[in-house]
């Protein structure tokens, strides 16, 4: 019967567990080993990787394909640990041994660590160890990686705008059109910012249509030639109803930048990217779409904090204004003096089409029922629950 000598303990650790890297950092770490029984030690290897990986299949055919960041290997050593001429080394139970290692990530761009529904972007350190007579055990542990995309460069400071028209017909008859224009004053942002958007909506034709924007994630996957393309919306605003022959404008409306990862451009097979879609739905017809590009980055670019302190200087202000209560406030006058008992709302809000064929069941029609304001009791300053009880 053959006894394996068992390994206590055999784990990669690094100097900083919690630090996102980038281009250029050194990754410092120890492999840690402890054994139950004397144990001879042939060496220690660590091999640190960074590959991006598509993959997906369609019908019969594999689409596969990698791309590598980095690769570093190195064999450890123990210091002021004596070594026998081939290198092996005894470890004895008692005692913990760290092999340290260290290694630069490359200069340039890096993928940012990623997880997608066909592909990711995974960095990680495996560790090696080998014993004479004994299969080689290995370690692995991940570390995570960033791409630092600064989004106060000019090209990313500069505002983008886009404009886009769509002919309604109903029955192959002409029935007006959705116009819809939309301006940001940068496509560069960052977790927390907030996208102020600019738009102008029209609408001409008979139905009542609905505006929206949303922050859009398209990721992109290239191998063997084939591409997929996957999106997710990921938060979403919306607007007034436009009724037929009204306009509605955006002066400044946001949309906050939740917690996203960076835009991942400098990969020639796993891309993913950011757009603002602002869209307009029309019954019974195509959505009209405009796709404004987005970079998202990593060095903060300060919108978030300014508009963080000017609501913070705002709320100081109104605070002054909520301490101007009077002592006595007026009573209310009586609604029965206001609204007549026989206020009706005698006909519906305006219909999407001109002419009114007494057929409210199609969704194209916006139909409040008829029904009757009934007035709340008349304001009085002595208590009623007061006198009861005085009564019982």
């Amino acid at each position: 019967m053959v006894m394996f000598k068992k390994i206590k303990t055999f784990e990669v650790a690094f100097s900083e567990p919690d630090k996102v890297y980038s281009s250029g950092d050194k990754v410092a770490g120890r492999v840690v080993v402890e054994v139950a029984e004397v144990t001879r030690v042939t060496r220690v290897r660590v091999l640190a990787c960074g590959v991006a990986k598509v993959l997906w299949i369609k019908g019969p055919q594999q689409c596969k394909q990698e791309m590598e960041y980095l690769r570093y290997e190195d064999v450890l050593t123990l210091d002021d640990h004596p070594a026998d001429a081939d290198g092996s080394v005894i470890l004895r139970p008692g005692n913990t041994y760290e092999y340290k290692f260290g290694f630069e990530l490359p200069q340039g761009p890096l993928g940012t660590t990623f997880k997608g529904k066909y592909g990711c972007v995974d960095y990680w350190v495996k560790a090696f160890l080998d014993r004479p007579s004994f299969p080689t055990q290995d370690i692995k542990k991940r570390f995570e990686v960033m791409d630092q995309i600064d989004v106060n460069t000019p090209d990313l400071m500069s505002p983008v705008a886009a404009k886009k028209e769509k002919k309604v017909s109903c029955m192959f008859i002409p029935d007006g059109h959705v116009s819809v224009s939309a301006r940001i004053d940068r496509k560069g942002f960052c977790e927390g910012d907030d996208i102020c958007i600019n738009a102008d909506f029209e609408n001409t034709c008979s139905r009542i249509v609905m505006p929206k924007a949303a922050i859009v994630a398209k990721h992109t996957y290239l191998a063997n030639g084939q591409t997929k393309v996957f999106s997710q919306k990921l938060s979403c605003v919306r607007g007034n109803h436009i009724v037929s022959g009204m306009s509605e404008s955006w002066r400044g409306k946001t949309l906050r930048v939740k917690k996203i990862k960076p835009s991942i451009l400098g990969c020639n097979i796993l891309r993913v990217e950011y757009f603002l879609q602002i869209y307009v739905s029309v019954p019974g017809s195509k959505k009209i779409i405009l796709e404004l590009p987005l970079v998202i980055g990593s060095k903060s670019s300060g919108i978030g904090s300014r508009s963080s302190s000017m609501a913070s200087q705002t709320s100081s202000e109104m605070s002054w204004v909520d301490l101007n209560i009077p002592d006595a406030p007026e009573a209310p006058p009586c609604y029965l003096d206001i609204v007549p008992e026989d206020h009706r709302l005698e006909s519906p809000t305006t219909p999407l089409l001109d002419e009114l064929d007494n057929s409210f069941d199609s969704p194209i029609f916006m139909y409040a029922p008829e029904f009757k304001f009934m007035p709340p009791p008349t304001y009085t300053e002595v208590d009623p629950c007061t006198i009861n009880n005085n009564v019982q």
